[in-house]
């Protein structure tokens, strides 16, 4: 027997007729690459995707299943395509602008892009490769100078096409599992991997985001989406913060310190999202030069990478702001857990609390983790026991695009991320590494993440990646690579090799640290530890 429940479809479409019924007075804020800053408001957000809808059918002649890549900066216009694409029935496909040329064509042709709509300041990377590219019949240039130019064929104006547009638009009825947007992965181990969302994925996703156990987000909030549009949909923030009613800030390309710091200021944002390394240096900013008053900022949302515990305390202590530490992968859409303490840690001390805070933390409702270990069966949630971390859920992805390989997905439908994990008797997850950066060392394993919080912790270090090496009476040992504070004042091997004997055994303590200016990182802002491991085999890691 079902139930006598309408039929309401959990559409993109859906979300954005809530954020014009219920809050179009809210503002959407661009800060857009040519430095000119763009306010309006969700209303103007709805009116505007219905003369895109109409734009993308009547004059662009695309259609329900078509795919519509974008190659943008976050600001306004990327947040149209977000609804306008999958409003009309198509597929709106975010390409990575910081990928290799090779990854980039080959993505475009894999998707069969029809349309892409490209930023005029990322028009020469397409220019490089548009020859190659074999299904696009148009491009479409974002935020063009007067006088631009450009070798790619058949371009047209963005705003060009939205002139004259009719604000009359009927959006038709979807199935809500439909796809309506879609992302490759970094292919950092092979060739990208396309990711397919849904309607339904995607609201479902989104609503989670809001929840207080989640972002939290609600119409009191400023946001600021520094988490670019072209990587896993910004992390679905463009959907919550139609949902929560949150004032929304668009960066574009405008990520340095300095930039985002003004904006926090200027703004009064109350929460953000980023990468570590985004924050890191936001960090060492305000560090160097403390703001008069204190800024509106309460928290900011990390993933991608773990959050180091001494980055969370840093922030803490100096500036009264929290990190609350995420995880989740292109094939979560992205996010799935979330690090809160709960009322029964209000016992705990500073430290303990630390800890539990540098954890991934707990799955949204509407996903499901277990760690599998090495022979198969499934660990207990002892916080100990370590293994494959795998997922299911209402976003989790049950296939990758154009494929029917098996690989990463279990017998009985679950996911294989590749992280090492562990869950603790009350849900908190931990990452302890990925399998390919898991190094074993005389039959011992040893993670490379807890090494570099563990060494990022100390007040003469920037950032720290750790990666396995060959060893002939050991088979791997763990290499330490730096970038120092400041590059005159290096700390002593000596002096590391204590500090981790705090916490680890001595078989787990590199020998050799290694200092470097930067280190190598992949196009959504990790350590790039392959191309660290290459380097070093071919002798240019000095």
């Amino acid at each position: 027997m079902e139930g006598l429940i309408m039929d309401y479809p959990l559409t993109t479409t859906t979300i954005l007729k809530y954020g014009n019924s219920a809050f179009h007075h809210k503002k959407i804020i661009s800060y857009l690459p040519n430095g000119t800053r763009h306010e309006y408001t969700f209303g103007d957000l709805y009116r505007r995707c219905k003369m895109l809808a109409n734009t993308l059918t009547q004059k662009l002649g695309l259609t329900k299943g078509d795919m519509v890549g974008t190659f943008a900066w976050n600001h306004y216009q990327h947040v149209e395509l977000y609804y306008g694409i999958p409003g009309i029935g198509a597929v709106c496909h975010t390409i990575n602008i910081r990928l290799s040329l090779q990854q980039i064509e080959f993505i475009i042709n894999h998707a069969e892009d029809k349309v892409v709509f490209v930023d005029a300041s990322l028009v020469p990377i397409l220019e490089k490769i548009a020859s190659r590219l074999e299904t696009v019949e148009r491009y479409v240039i974002i935020n063009a100078p007067e006088n631009f130019s450009t070798t790619l064929p058949n371009i047209m104006h963005y705003d060009d096409l939205m002139d004259g547009s009719s604000e009359d638009y009927e959006w038709p009825a979807l199935n809500e599992n439909d796809a309506c947007g879609m992302c490759y992965t970094s292919g950092t181990t092979g060739l990208p991997k396309g990711v397919l969302y849904s309607h339904r994925s995607t609201y479902l996703h989104a609503f989670a985001i809001t929840s207080a156990n989640a972002a939290n987000m609600s119409a009191q909030d400023i946001y600021l989406l520094i988490v670019p549009q072209f990587h896993v949909m910004a992390w679905g923030a463009p959907y919550s913060g139609l949902l929560a009613g949150s004032t929304m800030i668009l960066p574009s390309l405008h990520l340095q310190p300095e930039a985002i710091i003004r904006m926090l200021k200027d703004e009064k944002i109350t929460k953000a999202n980023g990468v570590p390394t985004i924050w890191l240096g936001v960090y060492e900013a305000l560090k160097k030069n403390p703001p008069k008053e204190k800024l509106a900022l309460q928290e900011y949302h990390v993933g991608g990478s773990a959050l180091p515990a001494s980055l969370i305390e840093g922030f803490d202590k100096d500036f009264g702001i929290r990190g609350v530490h995420a995880w989740g992968m292109t094939e979560t859409s992205p996010l799935g857990t979330l690090s809160r303490l709960q009322p029964e840690h209000a016992q705990l001390n500073e430290k303990e609390k630390l800890k539990i805070r540098a954890k991934q933390g707990i799955g949204f409702p509407g996903i499901e983790m277990r760690i599998a270990k090495e022979d198969g069966s499934i660990a207990p949630r002892d916080g100990k026991s370590f293994g494959e971390l795998q997922v299911k859920g209402a976003w989790v992805i049950r296939s990758y695009f154009k494929t029917h390989n098996r690989d990463d997905f279990t017998e009985d439908g679950w996911f294989k991320t590749g992280d090492i994990a562990t869950i603790d008797p009350d849900g908190y997850m931990e990452i302890t590494d990925r399998i390919k950066d898991l190094i074993k060392s005389g039959g011992e394993w040893i993670s490379s993440v807890a090494l570099e919080s563990a060494l990022m912790a100390h007040p003469k270090i920037k950032e720290a990646a750790v990666i396995g090496i060959p060893d002939e009476t050991w088979a791997e040992r763990p290499l330490a690579i730096i970038v120092p504070t400041d590059k005159n004042d290096k700390p002593k091997d000596q002096e590391l090799m204590k500090l981790l004997s705090l916490n680890f055994a001595k078989y787990q303590i590199p020998e050799k640290y290694l200092f470097l200016e930067s280190l190598p990182k992949t196009s959504v802002g990790k350590f790039d530890k392959k191309e660290m491991r290459r380097l070093f085999a071919e002798g240019k890691l000095a």
